[in-house]
């Protein structure tokens, strides 16, 4: 059984996973209402790091200058660089292939922490328990339909999101015996921002006060920033501190099955049979990988 103790940084985690499974939702309605994805991105994290202020405390800088070189590649690895990457590979492949190899980012952590820390190594358990939540998630992307159509470009800036987010999940374990985990998420609002300027440059912010002060459109903003931001990022680097970034990453697999459930209610799409038996493929794996082995008496 799981210590009671560590069920809230559980819930912590689905609980994120569940509201960025969500946002797919929210962006597809942004962008139909003509934000880019780097204007969505910019208001996103500018409404996170003004919500997180007051309640981050007066530090403002790490201890060290190696520490805030860290902090900025947590800013960059998890925030500017990671939006950027995923929403340009849906430009360029389907996005049952970008969703299928962005949710691989809890293979690659998995295999980094195993290798960089030993106690991260996953037993034979949570091996198999993580595999089979893979290959429920695996069937939930496909959603029924099982073509995949290569495309080299989208295809590999997907692969470079979940490499980002591995690079995001290293940073993290590195920095966070020695910060609290709020101050850590302003610090990478704060460089994710800084970070994601120079695109303006080439394209520059033209979201205007009409399309701003659309209810459906300051309404997904405030969403996005508030809650899948500001609260989420909190809540789920609270969670890798306490649990790990392994187990904590797992969640993710979850991520598809959030995002049709809330597609099928939101704009109509279709659940099928073979995604509720990758829904319970995840269920069971992640079940699987966090049951304790019985003690033999």
């Amino acid at each position: 059984m799981l210590k009671y103790t560590q069920y809230k940084y559980h819930l912590a985690a689905l609980f994120t996973v569940t509201v960025w499974g969500t946002t797919f939702v929210s962006t597809k309605v942004l962008i139909a209402n003509s934000l880019t994805p780097a204007e969505i991105f910019l208001i996103r994290f500018a409404l996170a790091y003004l919500c997180i202020l007051p309640f981050a405390g007066g530090r403002m800088k790490a201890a060290n200058l190696r520490d805030e070189l860290l902090l900025a590649a947590a800013g960059l690895s998890g925030g500017s660089l990671y939006f950027l990457t995923e929403n340009m590979a849906l430009e360029y492949a389907p996005a049952s292939n970008v969703s299928l190899i962005v949710c691989t980012a809890p293979v690659w952590t998995a295999v980094a922490m195993s290798l960089c820390y030993h106690g991260e190594r996953m037993s034979r358990r949570q091996i198999a328990g993580s595999a089979l939540a893979f290959a429920g998630m695996i069937l939930v992307v496909l959603n029924g339909h099982f073509v995949l159509r290569l495309s080299p470009r989208g295809d590999m800036l997907a692969l470079a999101a979940a490499m980002l987010w591995m690079v995001y999940s290293l940073v993290i374990k590195r920095i966070g015996d020695r910060y609290l985990a709020i101050f850590i998420t302003r610090k990478v609002f704060f460089y994710g921002l800084v970070t994601i300027l120079p695109i303006f440059a080439f394209r520059p912010f033209d979201a205007g006060w009409e399309v701003l002060s659309r209810p459906v459109v300051w309404g997904n903003l405030l969403f996005l920033g508030v809650i899948a931001s500001m609260l989420c990022y909190v809540l789920w680097n609270a969670a890798m501190l306490r649990l790990g970034a392994v187990r904590t990453t797992n969640y993710i697999y979850f991520n598809p099955l959030v995002t049709i459930v809330a597609a099928a209610l939101c704009i109509g799409e279709r659940i099928t049979p073979a995604a509720l038996t990758g829904a319970a493929l995840i269920l069971y794996g992640m079940w699987r990988a966090e049951k304790e082995p019985e003690r033999k008496r």
